[in-house]
């Protein structure tokens, strides 16, 4: 894909993983939607994200459990930018907690953003995405394939994102629109409003995801890396 001009629309992209891949795309020279469910956040990121490049960049507010805010998403993207042909389901939260302890509310959210949120994505961006022969990319995690106490929502919300994405991938691949699953492992982001320090340095950066879609995007046509692990090089030691 020639990526130059190209529009994006990324779920989550005031911050963190989100963020990191905005930037990438906008130095790229990439016209990017970063959606949160806070305007002001999305506005502020936007902003900054100006700064980089002479490029669009559009924020909306939108709450991935909404399917009504999709639609409205994908419609203010394409006709504001004049089309879409990246899109980054990003958004993603997490409750931890053993069984005993996990409320309804919690799985509820968890399962709603991480899993039914990315088939919302995909599902109102699919006719924009297969006119454009688009890409169609989510930020699952290693949690989708590793399972951990406490982990019951997050686990079966990630361990789905991946079987979703991978599924879909097939569905699409014959009409031109590749799909990719990145699972990262420990990344400095303000997950569950962490906010990360010096002591993250040892993790993944966000801008070192941004440039993963960087690279997945530049690939030659033929080649579709579908399902993608990627952990500290060195974790420290305990």
């Amino acid at each position: 894909m020639s990526i130059r001009n190209k529009v994006a629309l990324i779920t989550g992209g005031s911050k963190g993983i989100g963020y990191g891949i905005a930037e990438a795309m906008v130095k790229a020279g990439i016209h990017v939607a970063i959606t949160s469910r806070s305007m002001k956040n999305a506005e502020e990121a936007a902003q900054n994200l100006q700064k980089l490049a002479a490029v669009e960049v559009l924020p909306i507010q939108a709450d991935v459990k909404s399917w009504d805010d999709h639609q409205s998403m994908v419609d203010q993207v394409t006709s504001k930018l004049g089309g879409l042909d990246i899109v980054i389901a990003n958004a993603g939260v997490g409750h931890f907690a053993s069984i005993d302890d996990l409320s309804v509310e919690d799985w509820n959210e968890v399962i709603d953003t991480n899993l039914t949120g990315a088939f919302y994505t995909i599902k109102s961006s699919l006719e924009a995405l297969t006119a454009s022969k688009g890409y169609f990319i989510t930020i699952a995690s290693l949690a989708g394939t590793n399972f951990f106490p406490m982990g019951s929502a997050y686990n079966a919300s990630k361990f789905g994102l991946v079987g979703f994405t991978q599924a879909v991938m097939l569905d699409v691949r014959k009409r031109g629109i590749k799909v990719t699953t990145i699972m990262p492992g420990s990344v400095a982001t303000h997950f569950n409003n962490r906010i990360p320090s010096a002591q993250d340095s040892w993790k993944i950066q966000p801008e070192d995801i941004g440039q993963m879609v960087i690279d997945l995007l530049e690939m030659p046509e033929r080649t579709l890396p579908s399902k993608i692990e990627v952990r500290p090089s060195i974790p420290p030691s305990k």
